[in-house]
């Protein structure tokens, strides 16, 4: 179903976010993503000379290699845009991430080493959410086919992490009823 039909308006602002996970042949992960923002209009930048409508306000690519336990092995993030000259001087500070799983808790953690003006927001919102995300969604897949997990009595990692794989859902049910929790 579609979202309901708009009223009239004008377009300002562009943000796109591109997250991609490779398997490498040492075994590990790398999994990368990219945020851009543009304007469809011109505007005055004292650092950039002004932006132009359709160029980049912020273009910052992170990049994470991951092990298939999902511990970050090191961490990379680079400015390509951004409003101000000094943006990019954080994004070497990324590279504090290595060692941390992305797993319960891995928001805090990483808000404790990058949080505020430790950090960059927009490379942040991207460690913080669609990165792991990706993550997930191309470790997990491959490690449960080479565990066949749930099939050897452990109690599988992607229960209780969304509403439809909650252990009382008929998903859960129907993929690990020894696990089902419902009524």
């Amino acid at each position: 179903m579609p979202l309901s039909k708009a009223q009239p308006r004008r377009h300002i602002h562009t943000r796109e976010i591109r997250c991609d996970a490779y398997q490498r042949d040492d075994g590990l992960w790398d999994v990368e993503g990219v945020m851009t923002d543009t304007k469809t209009y011109s505007f005055d930048n004292l650092d950039r000379d002004g932006v132009a409508a359709g160029e980049y306000v912020h273009r910052m690519r992170v990049r994470l290699t991951i092990d298939e336990e999902l511990v970050v092995q090191s961490a990379e993030a680079v400015t390509e845009a951004a409003p101000f000259n000094m943006c990019g001087n954080i994004a070497p500070d990324y590279s504090k991430l290595a060692g941390l799983k992305i797993g319960p808790g891995w928001r805090k953690n990483v808000m404790a080493r990058l949080g505020r003006t430790h950090g960059c927001t927009h490379i942040s919102d991207l460690v913080l959410g669609p990165v792991p995300v990706t993550a997930f969604q191309a470790v997990i897949p491959a490690r449960r086919e080479r565990e066949k997990e749930g099939g050897d009595g452990k109690r599988p990692s992607t229960l209780d992490t969304c509403h439809a794989l909650a252990a009382t859902s008929p998903v859960v049910k129907r993929r690990w009823p020894e696990f089902y929790e419902g009524e």
